[in-house]
């Protein structure tokens, strides 16, 4: 009988549990339990933010940005920074550590990567060889310079007057205390100028300011440095000795006032007016001015001023700010810009103005007298141009397709077809490139045969007009 109670009690406690379960399990399916909100339920906005948040989630924001193209003119391509020009060869040991150093900061392509990673990669690694080429602008303005003096010409500043003044302005700044080649940069310059301004005609007047040349680097010294400039030799006639006395005197020491010197240049030229005088000015310069000042505009203010002077500019192994500056300059002058690497390639380009001293020279002495050879001058000088900037074109090309090779073959961090890809946009780029300057040569060769005035209005419609300032 106990049994039998205890069995009823059993099933008596069973069957409540489970009414119990039922009756809660009831209750959360009458009543289920909210999920845990990400967004405020109290924010009228929270709709907008989910809104957002999915569209997060579609990787949207990932996409990938697209590689800037490659440039689409000379203009664009010469205003590109230079990078790594010297030679490096694959096959040595010390050019593959070179190699990896300037490579080491490029995106990983190891896998499979869209021909967009790829033409950025192309990108980087051209910047990395980047050589420094020369637009339309550089070698009009030496189509100029060269036809100083032609009966041709119609801008009065062009043309030869009773007098011819040349002022040199030489950068004194520590830099110039570089060495190259066995001897610093200032002593290639000083040995440059004593050779130029010696084969400049009797007639002729010179004069030499330096600048930057006092103090030291240290910023302790900025303000006197920056204060400097001196005009060592005044303008007139051109005396061995004591030209080369005043030129001894510098010495490679501080700052860079390019400013300075320009604006001092301005009262040196003050008394020979542009009506009698054919003025010309030089400034020699190592890098960009250092002394919080704007040579673009003082050299702006000389050029305009009565003086009407013809400013080139020569850049001595500058860096890329410097050429920017120094390019600047010349464009708001309408002057050359040449770089230069030792004293070989600077006396090559103070030379041109000996040449055109010659012709002042005979112009002297028969002023009725035709300036025959100017045809002949500007061929050369169009060889020139093309030869150079094919060099640097050939030298680009050939250094990005070592280093594609090395680092496909070597360091094997692309895969064959990736290397494939990289190498003909290699080509292609390049093949743009000396069709472009290809037809460049073609146009200067057409209006090299044209009346001066008509062949020069012509380049500058066609390659400069659409130029950014």
């Amino acid at each position: 009988m106990k049994k039998v109670l205890l069995h009823i009690l059993i099933l008596s406690l069973v069957a409540i549990l489970v009414a119990c379960n039922n009756n809660n399990q009831q209750e959360k399916d009458n009543n289920p339990k909210e999920p845990v909100s990400l967004v405020d339920s109290s924010n009228e906005n929270s709709e907008i933010d989910t809104a957002g948040m999915e569209e997060t989630d579609t990787g949207e924001d990932d996409k990938e940005v697209e590689a800037t193209p490659l440039p689409r003119t000379l203009s664009e391509l010469a205003a590109l920074p230079s990078g790594y020009t010297d030679y490096l060869s694959v096959t040595d040991e010390n050019d593959q550590k070179k190699l990896d150093e300037l490579t080491e900061g490029l995106p990983d392509i190891s896998g499979n990567p869209t021909d967009n990673e790829l033409n950025t990669y192309y990108n980087e690694l051209l910047a990395i060889f980047q050589q420094g080429f020369l637009g339309p602008e550089e070698i009009i303005a030496k189509i100029k310079f060269q036809a100083l003096g032609n009966p041709d010409i119609e801008n009065p500043r062009m043309q030869f007057k009773e007098n011819l003044n040349v002022l040199v302005l030489l950068d004194g700044s520590g830099s110039m205390g570089k060495n190259i080649g066995g001897q610093t940069q200032m002593e290639a310059a000083k040995k440059a100028i004593v050779q130029f301004v010696g084969n400049l005609p009797k007639e002729a007047n010179v004069g030499l300011r330096v600048y930057g040349h006092k103090g030291t680097g240290s910023s302790t010294d900025k303000a006197m440095s920056c204060s400097s400039s001196d005009l060592l030799y005044p303008i007139q006639p051109y005396e061995k000795n004591a030209f080369k006395q005043s030129l001894d005197q510098v010495k490679p020491a501080g700052w860079t006032p390019t400013e300075l010197a320009i604006t001092e240049a301005h009262k040196d030229l003050a008394n020979f007016d542009g009506e009698n005088n054919t003025n010309i000015v030089y400034l020699v310069s190592d890098g960009i001015s250092t002394c919080d000042d704007d040579p673009v505009e003082a050299a702006k203010a000389l050029y305009d001023s009565h003086i009407t002077p013809i400013i080139n500019i020569i850049g001595f192994n500058v860096d890329n700010d410097g050429q920017k500056q120094l390019k600047e300059m010349a464009k708001v002058v309408e002057g050359t810009y040449q770089d230069v690497t030792d004293a070989e390639t600077l006396q090559n380009e103070l030379d041109q103005t000996n040449e055109i001293a010659e012709k002042w020279a005979k112009w002297k002495e028969d002023k009725e007298a035709g300036l025959e050879n100017q045809r002949v001058d500007n061929r050369l000088e169009i060889f020139m141009y093309g030869a150079d900037e094919f060099g640097k074109l050939v030298n680009e090309r050939q250094q990005i397709g070592f280093a594609l090779q090395y680092l496909y073959q070597t360091k094997k961090v692309m895969t064959r077809d990736s290397y494939k890809y990289l190498t003909d946009r290699n080509m292609e780029y390049h093949q743009w490139i000396n069709d472009e300057y290809e037809e460049l040569k073609k146009s200067l060769r057409e209006t090299n045969e044209m009346q001066f005035n008509e062949a020069i209005k012509a380049l500058e419609e066609k390659y400069l007009k659409n130029t950014p300032d």
